[in-house]
């Protein structure tokens, strides 16, 4: 097959003869406005576009300034931040979704909205001296920006992220007005408007609290880190690379999925991006190799969304956890996601490898594969990540080992000229960094209102509580509970949001539990990251969960696939995450901290032996087809290797070495029948 410039020719052809092309950029955005709010903005145009780079631009550069010579209080640094995302957002996202129309015009009452919003960014550094000597007290003037702030902070999110988070913060500011009217341990005296507008816009509670300075420090700096390496042609980099490497592997195309995913995932913290980009090329090629549009579109949804999860840059909502745990660095919880994420795209690869198996797909051929010399001579495009992580192990903070990342990322691009950043490439980096973290700092504004109410009202202890009472004590149940609380609020909200909700709500119950059963516990900070870990990872997989399954849509968008079909395979395939997160709470070895090498390598391989049970059993075949009786014992095998205690590992290995060999040794049957059969 031709090549171009080591990449695979565009055009692909299935077996059947059925022509597949890989989508053009045009196609991806389009799928990308239908399935990502974040990319469903106005094709502004003129003066408009103009004021909009310029906009862009001096939000990139006042964050790295403030980056690089220090923060200014954190009221001035919070509010200017909101202000430039609230200003942009009222210019970029239109007021109703219309996709596929074309939309340069700004109505007027944008415009308004967008100079309101500078106001408010500009109220607290105007006034600071004023609004800080009469703390507590709040003049006629404050309460009309408080209330214009809030109710900003409302619409800019439903634009820019979904009516979901609007109408759960709404939900929120209800409660905190209306308390004496909830039962029981919902109960609480109630709140006036003065005090609600005091709390969300004259404290650090509320939406000028700590999701939004997590926003306004780390988040847009790793984000920036993100769009220099994708100016450096990592993103197309990353896929010839998968190729390279897992390309001809049984069922090839879709191991380089889960590869190229799982990469894609250092610089994306969307699950929905992650599959437009890396599904435009993968997908064809699974296609074109003989996988149902489905199968196809599964495995990169499932992949895609473990973006997410992977260290050393995880979703946005990671950088937040830093904050809600406290006394913890970045780097340990990045530390402690590593082996997690591993076991995830190792499910999923073990999945994907049995199906190709089961419906004798191979790999691709080698005129398929891009030049393997020209492809290896680039690694040094992935310095940057590896530098990410050598600065934050030798205890670098974690926004400077961003900004150096910055700094490695141009030095590594000039090593070529086809990698080379110039000028007009940095200042489309900063711009376009600048445009991602806009949807980011209007979730976490909004998220500081549900914070606040949280803190304010005392809703936080009796949910808490409410759900310890629900759960009757029982561990097991509370996780459960919490699994089906974050899987419904991350069907419609971002993970950001889902995780501010969880980790206030449920997390504390999950670490009061545990903490029960372990009174001795030396290392309580494993139960602290163990349990926001659990609440962080399920709020993840919501993107993959039907009936509403945002990434598994998307991919379903370029595979030509039924988008309901797509979930339940992406969610088959991702079936690990649904069993990781009870695997790292009940045994916080997964986690590398306060562990043993030996006892760590012990929990890793029980859980992949584990996993390629449960593998077998759900897709039903291993080394040939399995029968039911067969499906029933390798899944209970692999949830025997996978709970951690002694006898069930030694009894789930035992299990497990009788079910290899008898594969093993009748692994021709099914050859035999065949030809049974054909004669």
């Amino acid at each position: 097959m031709a090549k171009d410039k080591g990449r695979i020719d565009e055009q692909l052809i299935d077996p059947q003869g059925e022509e597949f092309a890989m989508l053009s950029e045009e196609e991806q955005q389009a799928i990308l406005k239908k399935y990502d709010p974040e990319s469903n903005t106005r094709d502004v145009s003129g003066i408009i576009k103009k004021i909009v780079f310029v906009g862009l631009l001096s939000f990139s550069l006042f964050q790295l300034y403030t980056g690089i010579f220090g923060q200014f209080t954190a009221f001035i640094q919070r509010s200017i931040h909101l202000g430039f995302a609230l200003s942009l957002i009222f210019i970029l996202f239109p007021a109703k979704k219309r996709v596929g129309e074309k939309r340069n015009k700004v109505p007027f009452y944008d415009i308004i909205l967008s100079l309101l919003s500078i106001g408010v960014g500009l109220y607290w550094p105007l006034n600071i001296h004023e609004l800080v000597f009469r703390v507590g007290r709040v003049s006629d003037l404050d309460m009309v920006v408080g209330v214009i702030a809030i109710l900003l902070t409302l619409e800019a999110a439903r634009r820019a992220v979904g009516i979901p988070i609007t109408i759960i913060s709404g939900i929120f500011l209800m409660y905190a007005f209306f308390g004496p009217y909830f039962p029981g341990f919902l109960g609480h005296r109630g709140q006036d408007l003065e005090s609600v507008v005091q709390l969300m816009f004259f404290t650090t509670d509320g939406i000028l609290g700590t999701p939004l300075s997590v926003s306004a420090t780390f988040i847009f700096v790793f984000l920036l880190f993100g769009a220099f390496l994708v100016k450096t042609g990592v993103g197309n980099y990353f896929n010839d690379l998968a190729v390279v490497l897992a390309g001809r592997l049984v069922g090839g195309p879709a191991k380089v999925a889960i590869f190229s995913s799982a990469l894609q995932g250092t610089i994306s913290g969307s699950s929905v991006a992650n599959v437009v980009t890396s599904g435009s090329y993968t997908i064809p090629m699974m296609k074109k190799l003989g996988y149902k549009k489905e199968f196809a579109g599964g495995v990169e949804a499932a992949a895609s969304t473990g973006g997410q999860l992977m260290p050393p840059i995880m979703g946005a909502a990671a950088f937040l956890m830093v904050e809600f745990i406290g006394g913890v660095t970045y780097w340990q919880i990045a530390k402690a996601a590593a082996i997690p994420a591993l076991l995830y795209f190792t499910g999923i690869w073990i999945m994907t490898h049995f199906e190709a198996k089961r419906v004798g797909l191979k790999g691709m051929t080698k005129d398929q594969l891009p030049d393997r010399k020209a492809v290896l001579k680039k690694i040094y495009l992935l310095l940057p990540i590896l530098g990410i992580i050598v600065f934050l192990l030798i205890g670098i903070p974690t926004m400077q080992a961003a900004l150096w990342g910055i700094v490695l990322t141009i030095v590594v691009s000039s090593f070529d000229k086809a990698t080379r950043l110039g000028f007009k490439d940095m200042i489309d980096a900063l711009v376009d960094g600048a445009r991602t973290a806009l949807a980011v700092a209007a979730a976490t504004a909004c998220a500081g209102i549900i914070v606040g109410v949280v803190v304010k009202t005392g809703l936080g202890l009796g949910l808490a509580t409410g759900l310890i009472s629900a759960s009757g004590g029982n561990i097991f149940l509370t996780l459960f509970f919490t699994m089906l609380a974050a899987i419904v609020l991350g069907m419609g909200s971002p993970t950001t949001a889902n995780y501010v909700i969880t980790s206030t709500i449920a997390a504390p119950a999950i670490i009061t539990l545990l903490m029960l059963d372990n009174p001795d516990a030396t290392v309580p900070i494993v139960v602290a990251i163990s349990a926001h870990l659990f609440v962080f990872y399920f709020g993840i997989i919501a993107d993959i969960t039907p009936p509403v399954a945002l990434a598994a849509f998307a991919a379903a968008g370029v595979s030509g696939g039924d988008p309901i079909k797509t979930g339940v395979v992406a969610a088959k395939l991702a079936i690990a995450a649904f069993i990781i997160p009870y695997m790292f709470v009940f045994n916080p070895a997964m986690l590398m901290i306060g562990a043993s090498i030996p006892e760590i390598i012990w929990v890793v391989f029980t859980a992949i032996i584990g996993m390629t049970a449960i593998g077998a059993g759900m897709i039903g075949y291993w080394y040939r087809k399995c029968n039911w009786i067969e499906r029933i014992l390798t899944v209970g095998t692999g949830l025997l290797l996978i709970y951690p205690e002694t006898l069930t590992d030694i009894v789930g290995l035992i299990a497990f070495g009788i079910l290899f060999a008898i594969q093993w040794l009748s692994r021709d049957k099914d050859d035999k029948s065949e030809k049974m059969v054909a004669v």
